[in-house]
């Protein structure tokens, strides 16, 4: 009785939400990106698995710690995920931790398939053709009809569980095999008859620095059924038995079966942890109670429609909106969450040693900090910056518990993956902008320690501090000779030299903040450290030798090795502390200008990859620039699309999509720690943006035609405006934004 009342009081708030807003769920399309990209720049700068988008399409809630999605692809394999849209073939619905949008392998996952008629477990044998025709996926839904036995699947989420129902299309054998996806022979799974359960978990191994070493913790799960087990066992391989566990063999998994009628319908309910079988269990228990599949589908539609309408668009494009919305879903993946609901969770870069959080918090992991410092945390800290404090109180654990503030923590683990040190412009942006329920001291602490000390020789290899700090404090840059090892990435000085220097004016606006102005003057010196590595012959970043020499020859548009993922051009613009700099060295606003027409006139300028997302804004620092808005434009038209290929290169836990938010909206944080952005050219009749203090910021457009893209003029609050640029406090009190847009930038 208790059950029912809360579903029809669920089913009340939801309609009485959608009463009021129109649904944005039919708008997000979870297959895009799960294609290769069709866009433009891709196809001259793309390449491999650079062409991928890389992401799935999940069933899940905002952040949540599991996602399921249907498996195409069997491994926990780098740079495949488990769902490419090419495949026609479902071998089993995981519930997965890939890291949406990478190239990095799944880890701790594992999956149920149900195989119908007489028991199956060779990997050959256990997988099911389907048509995409016979699919619907959703962010709070999942659906599947199997070609040949017309078994239909359905799949709902919580943020640590998931409830999937299977219907019998005829009197039928229903056998469901439950593997672990360990692809190094080292998962356990048992049945255990009298809970009416299959239990088990995959062990995570690290990745980069310390590639293959245990991470310390494992994918834990907890499979409950609604029938009773009448039978069952485990297998490895094709050989089965009626063993009730099995453990550290290549391809195990348990099974069970259940004679069905024809429209029967088979409920299993799973729990999910990173700390233990029994903590798998509790959350069970805490998130699905019982088995009404439509009332979890209920709860995390909620969950999703409360997030999109964060941001509420009007726009007489239906396709507009699908590609916005789609982003939106991308954006509210990754970080990942990481405790149970009692707040235990695995201590970082720990081996098997748990921790509690104190009441109220959250500890999340999964960071792809080089990637989502840029935009994607930037667009947290205006929806969600209740969930940013939380993400940098678990990045503080993280120093605390490792020793040292991770560079690019995901699996748990210290990884030194990518280069820079982006944790600091993440935390000084948020405390910039008065988000600061954490240890602001502690997180100085340690982010001044990465900063200023070079790790000892252990803590080095195993992935702590910053790479090749002795060259750059040394040399005011990173010298070629300096191969920089230990590191998953190694060369790639001139990149590296950019991203420390920025790394430093960040801390340098922290310490500002914090009244340390010792701190302040050296760290703000050390941020000019990229006019090292300019070479005014040529207007361009280039390769240094520890003597001062450059490199020849110089290959401006070709990728090298002391350039991360790009070329000496893409990466020149690579300086938004400093622009005025930047542009002094140049030789002024029309040599800056200049080289920007360059990058674009050539093609030169690829969008799917982080490092030039900021260059389309950089116009607004010359005298023209309504360039901004043409090339912004430009971009959002040409590189995004409401295809499974609409993404143009690897999503990178939502920063691709982050930047197409901003940039729809009309402005993006090109030096995300100021306290500005830069206008650009929005594209939508009207946004409302529904902040976490209750206000709202809205942006109304009227345009000559529908191509119009040129700011005309600018009227905020009922009162004119001139400025280039707009600030965070500006929107985080709420108003109105009224842009004119015209076909002609004169």
């Amino acid at each position: 009785m208790q059950r029912a009342f809360v579903t029809i009081a669920l089913l009340m708030v939801v309609n009485g939400l959608f009463a009021q807003h129109k649904s944005l769920l039919q708008y997000v399309d979870p297959y895009v990106g799960t294609a290769p990209s069709t866009t433009l720049s891709a196809a001259k700068h793309g390449g491999g698995t650079e062409l991928q988008a890389n992401t799935i399409p999940e069933v899940c809630v905002p952040f949540g710690m599991t996602q399921w999605v249907p498996q195409t692809q069997r491994l926990e394999t780098k740079c495949i995920p488990p769902y490419i849209y090419r495949d026609n073939k479902i071998s089993g619905f995981r519930g997965t931790h890939w890291l949406s949008g990478s190239c990095v392998p799944d880890y701790g996952s594992f999956t149920v398939m149900p195989v119908t008629g007489k028991l199956r477990t060779a990997t050959a044998e256990t997988t099911a053709t389907f048509l995409h025709s016979d699919e619907l996926t959703r962010p709070d839904y999942y659906r599947v009809i199997f070609t040949e036995n017309q078994l239909k699947t359905e799949i709902t989420a919580t943020a640590r569980c998931a409830i999937i129902q299977f219907t019998a299309a005829a009197d039928d054998s229903l056998y469901l095999l439950v593997s672990p996806n360990s692809d190094k022979g080292k998962a356990h799974v048992y049945v255990n008859r009298q809970k009416n359960e299959i239990s088990g978990y995959n062990p995570a191994y690290r990745i980069y620095t310390g590639s293959g070493k245990p991470a310390g913790f494992s994918g834990y799960f907890v499979i409950r059924f609604e029938k009773q087990l009448s039978n069952g066992g485990t297998f490895a391989g094709a050989e089965h038995s009626k063993a009730d566990s099995i453990a550290d063999k290549k391809d195990i998994g348990a099974f069970t079966g259940f004679k069905v009628k024809k429209g029967e319908v088979i409920r299993i309910k799973i729990g999910t942890s990173f700390t233990g079988i029994a903590e798998a269990r509790k959350n069970l228990d805490a998130e699905i109670a019982g088995w009404n599949f439509n009332q979890v589908r209920q709860q995390a539609a909620l969950a999703w429609e409360k997030a999109l309408h964060k941001i509420e668009i009007t726009d007489p494009s239906e396709k507009n909106k699908h590609i916005f919305y789609s982003a939106m879903y991308h954006s509210m993946i990754m970080p990942r969450l990481y405790n149970d609901v009692d707040g235990t969770y695995p201590k970082f870069s720990h081996q098997y040693q748990n921790a509690q959080l104190s009441a109220g918090k959250n500890y999340y992991d999964d960071l792809s900090m080089w990637d989502i410092y840029r935009a994607e945390l930037p667009l947290l800290e205006i929806l969600q910056p209740k969930l940013v404090s939380n993400i940098i109180h678990s990045m503080i654990l993280k120093g605390q518990q490792g020793g040292w503030m991770p560079i690019f923590p995901i699996w748990n683990s210290y990884t030194s993956a990518m280069i820079g040190d982006h944790v600091a412009p993440f935390v000084a942006s948020a405390y910039l902008r008065g988000i600061a329920d954490y240890d602001v001291r502690e997180a100085y602490r340690l982010l001044r320690q990465n900063a200023f000390d070079a790790a000892p020789e252990a803590d080095y290899e195993a992935g702590k501090g910053r790479r090749a700090l002795d060259s750059y404090l040394k040399y005011g840059y990173i010298p070629l000779e300096d191969e920089v090892k230990d590191a998953p990435h190694r060369n790639e000085q001139v990149s590296r030299t950019l991203e420390y220097a920025y790394d430093d004016y960040a801390l340098a606006k922290f310490a500002e903040a914090l009244g340390d102005k010792a701190d302040y003057d050296q760290l703000l010196s050390r941020s000019k450290n990229y006019k090292n590595v300019f070479d005014a012959s040529t207007g361009l970043v280039r390769g240094k030798h520890a003597d001062g020499t450059w490199i020849t020859p110089f290959y401006p548009d070709k990728k090298t090795s002391y350039i991360t993922e790009g070329t000496a051009r893409q990466y020149t613009f690579y300086v938004p502390q400093d622009v005025a700099g930047l542009t002094q060295l140049m030789g002024g606003k029309d040599k800056l200008e200049n080289a920007l027409d360059s990058i674009f006139i050539k093609d030169e300028y690829w969008h799917g990859n982080e490092p030039g997302h900021q260059t389309p804004y950089m116009y607004n620092f010359t005298n023209h620039s309504w360039k901004t808005q043409q090339v912004v434009a430009r971009v959002r038209e040409e590189e995004y699309t409401d295809g499974p290929g609409g993404l143009s290169g690897n999503d990178d836990s939502g920063q691709m999509s982050a930047w197409y938010i901003f940039s729809s909206l009309g402005f993006y944080p090109v030096d995300p720690v100021s306290a500005d952005y830069q206008l650009g050219t929005p594209l939508f009749k009207k946004a409302v943006i529904n902040l976490d203090n209750g206000k709202k910021f809205i942006i109304n457009v009227s345009k000559n035609t529908a191509s119009s893209v040129y700011i005309r003029s600018v009227n905020l609050n009922g009162a004119n405006y001139k400025l280039n640029s707009i600030a965070y406090k500006t929107i985080a009190k709420g108003g109105v934004m009224n842009v004119y847009l015209s076909d002609s930038h004169k």
